[in-house]
Formats: structure tokens, sequence, C-alpha cells
């Protein structure tokens, strides 16, 4: 038996875009044609961009992505092509259309769908009810979508050891979070291991909103073992010959396989499904492909791993978008500078507009570290002193505010002076303000409204400040240089707005603050299983108090990346109006 050619095409689509999807898909066809692949695979809804969201209820749109592809099928000739699409019939179905020979041959319906975390596939999906197998010569092939591979047990095994198929292709829409690849590539290995076939696990790439999808395409032997993986955070054809003839002899050895199978083995009878013979002309060798690099948290920890997610996450934020350039606050503090950097990363130093607008509490360090860290990004960066606005308004307040005491008021009035500067540049010349607020700020409420909360996109949304401090070192070791001023990253984190001011006046020191909220938000841990932790349960109460009253300002916030297992929106969804404690 002539080994099988397998080709994963991790491509980078667009939510709605269904020609533009479509163009992308042919282009991979032409570029995977001199290789002659007997399949190739794209990612889950392929044609339409996940998550499509509400553009799933307009009859319009499951219509357009139909007709994109009965046209692509049309095209199809030797090689099988199986790319997902919403498919619409008495309901609508996560799908993956079988491709082959001019013809739509079959079309697999997705099993699980998830509902949990940024999922809410039962809003719109019908599950599927059949569990196919398709006969192409002497080989038996499976097909199956993104969760249905997570669980042990049907679709996969019923296809497998039901259905007899050699190889199993499964199209993904796997959304990052840091070490999902890791976590990723142990399923699909042990998912081929235990029933004893090859998978090819075909993984969406790019920034769609607030998800960012890393690729990381696999294909796995019968053995767990892996013979090809595709680039993180990058589009790549992944292309790889199996011998599925060492998969009917390592089935001999199998066990399971001479035992008598229940008849109530499965839920549904396997349907089996004839596309042809395997295509028989002589096919050019595969080029030689570099070895499986590590994956970038294997090779140099968390740090790399999420500095590429984010710099793809903005980056195809502004391109899908129609975005072009970005402006932000530089403070001199650490929260802007490494949003500065990502920036520059993502869209080029002459797209990204710094602004140093100090008051009369702003420090010389923070000046310096401003200028040093724009010189040293290439990034312009304007200066504008902001107290003649701050003296304006105060002179405006003063016959209302009377004799009270200066208090958080007048700080917000900084934050918010700023913030409307920023936004002024971002209606004039037509660029998106980067707001650089953390995840331990937005939790706990240490951000002001219209102030530095103002903004298109959060890049470190989803990133708690010890994180920041982390990802500040990544961009310098990765620059060989310090980018990011040592004066930025080794001084006390203050927000500058009255004189002598630290973050620690108002908050838990960060090496404390970050592991309760991890443990409170992200973990959903008790207070009192907090406090068991070794924190002060004093401390806890204060933290858990402050992210429950914070909601409504995160309710307001812009949108960012998802980088950890539960970021805030989708994924941690609390309402406003809460009376629980605890």
């Amino acid at each position: 038996m002539p080994p099988f050619r397998l080709a994963l095409a991790q491509i980078d689509v667009i939510v709605g875009d269904v020609r533009g999807n479509l163009d992308r898909v042919r282009s991979a066809l032409a570029a995977l044609e001199p290789l002659a692949p007997d399949l190739v695979a794209f990612p889950e809804l392929a044609i339409t961009g996940y998550p499509p969201e509400d553009l799933l209820l307009k009859r319009s749109f499951l219509d357009e992505a139909r007709e994109a592809v009965e046209a692509l099928a049309r095209e199809v000739g030797e090689t099988i092509v199986v790319i997902g699409f919403p498919e619409r019939v008495a309901d609508v179905y996560n799908a993956a259309a079988v491709l082959r020979h001019g013809r739509v041959r079959h079309v697999y319906r997705k099993r699980y769908l998830p509902n949990y975390g940024v999922f809410d596939e039962n809003r719109y999906f019908q599950r599927g009810d059949s569990i196919p197998v398709y006969r192409l010569g002497e080989l038996t092939l499976a097909v199956n979508i993104c969760e249905d591979i997570w669980y042990p047990g049907e679709p996969l095994t019923a296809q497998a050891l039901e259905g007899d198929a050699q190889l199993a292709v499964n199209l993904s829409a796997s959304p990052y979070h840091a070490g999902k690849g890791q976590e990723r590539e142990r399923m699909i290995a042990t998912r081929a291991e235990d029933n004893a076939l090859v998978v090819g696990y075909c993984n969406l790439v790019g920034g769609q909103d607030e998800l960012v999808f890393d690729g990381q395409s696999l294909i796995v032997d019968e053995n767990g073992a892996l013979i090809a993986r595709g680039a993180a955070f990058g589009e790549d054809m992944v292309v790889a010959d199996v011998r599925l003839a060492r998969v009917v002899e390592e089935r001999l050895r199998d066990p399971r396989r001479r035992k008598v199978r229940e008849p109530d083995r499965t839920a549904l009878e396997v349907e089996r499904v004839d596309l042809g013979e395997r295509r028989s002309e002589a096919r050019p060798p595969l080029p030689v492909r570099p070895p499986i690099p590590e994956p970038p948290i294997a090779a140099s920890g968390q740090s790399t791993e999420i500095l590429a997610a984010l710099t793809l996450g903005l980056g195809d934020y502004f391109r899908k978008n129609g975005f072009h350039e970005a402006c932000l606050g530089v403070s001199g503090g650490i929260d802007s500078a490494v949003t500065a950097a990502i920036a520059a990363r993502a869209l080029g130093e002459d797209r990204v507009h710094g602004y140093y607008l100090p008051s009369r509490y702003s420090s010389e360090i923070s000046r310096r570290g401003a200028r040093s860290l724009c010189a040293n990004l290439g990034i312009r960066l304007m200066e504008i002193g902001i107290d003649p606005i701050l003296d304006a308004y105060l002179e405006i307040l003063r016959p209302t505010f009377e004799d009270r005491a200066p208090d958080a008021t007048e700080e917000n009035l900084q934050a918010r002076i700023r913030g409307n500067l920023l936004m002024a540049f971002s209606n004039k010349f037509g660029w998106l303000v980067l707001a650089p607020g953390n995840k331990s700020e937005m939790s706990v409420g240490y951000s002001t409204l219209y102030g530095d909360m103002v903004g298109g996109f959060a890049i470190l949304k989803d990133l708690l400040k010890t994180r920041v401090y982390e990802l500040a070192g990544e961009i310098n070791r990765e620059a060989g240089r310090d980018v990011i001023p040592r004066e930025t990253i080794e001084r006390a984190p203050t927000a500058e707005l009255r004189p002598g001011q630290k973050d620690t006046d108002t908050l838990p020191p960060y090496d404390v603050l970050d592991p309760i909220l991890e443990a409170y938000v992200e973990r959903d841990l008790a207070p009192a299983e907090i406090a068991g932790l070794g924190f002060p349960e004093e401390t806890v109460r204060w933290v858990i108090e402050a992210v429950d009253r914070s909601e409504y300002k995160r309710r307001q916030a812009p949108p960012g990346l998802k980088i950890t297992t539960r970021a805030f929106g989708k994924d941690r969804r609390m309402p406003i109006t809460n009376r629980f404690r605890g």
C-alpha cells in the first residue's frame, strides 16, 4: 500500500469574508497542487471564519457559505478536500464538507457542541446525528470537528473500531491560552494511540476580536508519535506521507479487535460513504521539511509564547478591521512600555504614535523612561503638559466643590484629561487608541473610567501585573538589549496622580494580589480556600470585594486578547447587580 499524502492547510481567515476566505482556500490548494496530496484539510468553519456568532442567524450569510462550498467543489478533482462551513438544512450545523470529483460527496456534522468559556455553539447549532467513515479504495478515512476529538469514545472510537478508519482528520478552531498547545498535543497523541489510527489535526490560526488561534496543526501516528507540527502563530502548509498499512498491522495485534462487540457499543450505526478509488498517478517526492521545532512554551517558557500571541492578535485586529495606525499614552511606567513594544512589533514602529502627557506630579524618571523607550523602539514621542487643562477644570469646579478636600476626584481628572487628548488624536488622524490596563488593575477597579480605560483595544487586558513584568524581560531578552529601560522595570509602580504615590498605597503588593486574583477569577476558589493557601484573610476579603464591585467598570472596558483560561468577558460572565459574597 503506497503512502497516503495528507496536507493540513493552516490558514488565517476573516469572519464574514466568505468570498475572501474562498480565495484564500483556492490559493492554498494551488500551492499544494504540485505535491498531489490525497487529501487537503482546512480548519473548522474556514469558509466563514470562527466564531461567526450571530451572523449564523442570517439566512443570507448561511446561503452564501453554502454557495462558496458548492463553487469550490466544482473545482476539486482527484484530491479530497475537507473544509468547515455552517450548513443550513432543516436546522443549522457546524459541518465539514467532503469534496471530490466536482461535487460535495458528503457532509459531516459536529457531534459535540461546546457551550462553556468563550463557546456558544448550542446557541447556534444542532448536534450531528450520524457517524460516517469514507472508503477510498482499500483505505477508510474519518472526519470529525474540534470538540469531537477532545472526548474519549465516539465519534472517534466508533469511526476507528466500528468503521475501521485508519486515518482521522479533525478540523479545529481551538482558541489559544497559555500552554494550550502542549495540552492539545498530549490529547491528540492519546486519541491516536488509544484508537490505533493516524490523526491529522488542522487548527485555525490568526486573531479574531478577543481570541487568538495559534495554529500548531499536528500529524500524529498510530502510536501517538509526532510526525509533523505546523507553525505556531503563523500560516503553514503541513504535508506528510503517512503509512496507513502500519495501522492495519498494528490492529492485527490489537486485542480489542478480537473481542465480540456489543450491539449497543455506540448509539449510532457507522455510516459508510464511498469516495471512489485512490489517485494512481506518480507524485513528486515531498521537499525536505526542517526538523520539528520545539513549541514556543517548551523552547523558552510561556513569555515567548504569550508575546507571539499578543503580536498576532493585535496585528490581525488592525488588519482585519481596517485600522492602520495606533496611538497611546507613554507614561514611563511598565504597562505602557510593554504595550508600546508589542504595538511596534505588530504594526511597525512608523505606525505607532506615543504621547507623554505629564502633570505636576510626573517625575523626571517617568520622562526619562518615556523618552528612552520610544527612542529604543524607533517610535515618535510627543510631549504635551496637561497642567493648564487641569487648572481650568479645577477652577470651573471650585464653586461646586466648595471647601471639600482633594481626593480621588482630582486624581481621576488627570487620567480623564489624558484620555480626552488621546481620543482627540484618534478622531483627527484616524488612529486607534491602545489602552495599557492590565488584568490586576481591571480586576480590582484600580483604573479610571473615561481615563486610562479609554481606547479601542487593550493588549494587556488578560495579563496580571507580574506577567507584564515577565513580558518586559522577554522583550529585552529577544532584542538582546534593554528596549524597555531597566529603570522602568525596577521602579516601584505608581500612577503619579498625587505626590509620592505608589500602587501599594491602595493595593496589596502584586506578588500577593496576583495569586489571589488567579485563585478567585480564574479558578473560582472561595475566600476560605484562598486564605487556606497562606494569604491573610483580611486581604483576601478586600480583594474579592474589590473584584465584585468593579464588574460595572469592566463592562465598559475596551476589548482585549484572551491569554489565560479565564478572561473577563465571554469567559467570565458575572451579573453587575449581585449580592452574593463567598
